[in-house]
């Protein structure tokens, strides 16, 4: 019995310690959920201030860009059209519509780019707009200026030059066709680094200046349209599958292949007879690059033009390849000098001086019978 009591009395002392730590605890829990919604209070504060901002700065944003999304805002700027006064305007190459719109912008022919993207995107043809000088007028209806550029009526001069034309030639048709003078031509021929010409050529271009048609634009130049030539004919090499440590022998072969050749399927036929007569340690004899040398047309050359040992490009007296090409060939001449026919030829000569019949023979014998039929033909037709 004296056990129980003295057990519940101790249960009782041991009481109030357990109801003291359980009031401590709540405190301890109350202050710290008041902290909590404290620090809550002023994240918010400042998460409610960096949103007002942004939103304020977002919303500020896109009102400036209404002005310029005809599709958010009102519709876009636009003249009524038709036009004022004519302008000149640049395509470049490569332009996106709005790089187009921003300049016919600047050139005050359409009152705003968001108009002339919109019409852009309505003419199904737009994609098609070419790079190049236009004529235009200012203050044009945004849709009447892209229809105008599907035209592709750019300014521009076109100038074609003819397979064989040799450097003076080209200058000559350059400036009297387009607005490049010849003398700017002349001059830039003088600096052939600034128009790529390859140091293999030694800073003669004949051979280099391609022949096709070029369209010269305004603002080109002499060196801007010799650049292109000599990018054609690197081009042209390069896709006959020329090596580069060739490429000037190969445009020396071509040109004069180019000038004795009348018809395409006689050009390869040339080509292996020339390589046959390098081979064999053979003159090539070839009255075009005595001509030019001598400064005159191969119809006029004499036997003492035939004979002269101070022309370095006679083929009669000196071995070899003349040293430059003597005119400027075209695609099919380098094709066949990059793969000539098959063949035994040494000879060649045109039996018809009217129609460029030219006849092949493997022998002298046969040559010469050949010649006899080109001079009968010269003795009907004098």
């Amino acid at each position: 019995m004296t056990d129980l009591f003295e057990h519940q009395a101790q249960q009782q002392a041991a009481a109030p310690p357990t109801r003291r730590r359980s009031a401590a605890t709540k405190r301890a829990a109350a202050k710290r959920r008041r902290r909590r919604r404290q620090r809550t209070a002023v994240v918010l504060v400042v998460v409610l201030g960096v949103v007002g901002a942004g939103g304020y700065l977002l919303w500020d944003r896109l009102d400036d860009m209404v002005g310029d999304l005809p599709f958010i805002g009102s519709q876009a700027e636009d003249y009524p059209g038709p036009g004022d006064a004519p302008v000149e305007v640049e395509i470049p190459e490569g332009a996106t519509g709005t790089q187009m719109g921003a300049a016919l912008v600047e050139a005050d022919v359409v009152a705003s780019t968001a108009a002339f993207n919109e019409a852009f995107g309505a003419n199904p043809a737009a994609a098609g707009i070419q790079p190049g000088t236009y004529q235009l007028l200012t203050q044009m209806k945004a849709s009447d200026a892209v229809a105008a550029l599907v035209k592709n009526e750019k300014i521009q001069t076109d100038v074609t030059i003819p397979e064989g034309y040799s450097v003076d030639q080209i200058v000559e048709r350059v400036g009297s066709v387009t607005t490049i003078p010849a003398e700017d031509l002349q001059a830039a021929l003088k600096k052939p680094s600034s128009f790529g010409l390859p140091k293999q050529a030694e800073g003669n271009a004949e051979g280099w200046l391609f022949p096709t048609t070029y369209s010269v634009q305004p603002g080109d130049d002499a060196t801007s349209l010799l650049t292109k030539m000599v990018e054609q004919t690197t081009s042209e090499l390069e896709s006959a599958g020329v090596a580069k440590g060739d490429w000037e022998d190969t445009l020396i072969k071509a040109s004069l292949v180019e000038r004795e050749a009348k018809h395409a399927e006689d050009r390869p036929k040339m080509a292996r007879a020339i390589e046959n007569r390098l081979d064999r340690g053979m003159t090539l004899d070839i009255d075009a690059a005595v001509a030019y040398g001598a400064g005159k047309p191969g119809t006029q050359l004499t036997r003492d033009d035939l004979s002269d040992p101070d022309n370095e490009y006679n083929l009669y007296e000196h071995m070899g390849l003349p040293p430059t090409p003597i005119s400027n060939p075209g695609a099919s001449a380098i094709e066949a000098v990059a793969d000539p026919a098959d063949g035994n030829w040494v000879f060649w000569v045109a039996v018809n001086l009217d129609t460029g019949e030219t006849k092949f023979s493997e022998t002298y014998e046969q040559h010469q019978e050949y010649v006899a039929e080109l001079r009968a033909w010269e003795a009907e037709n004098s």
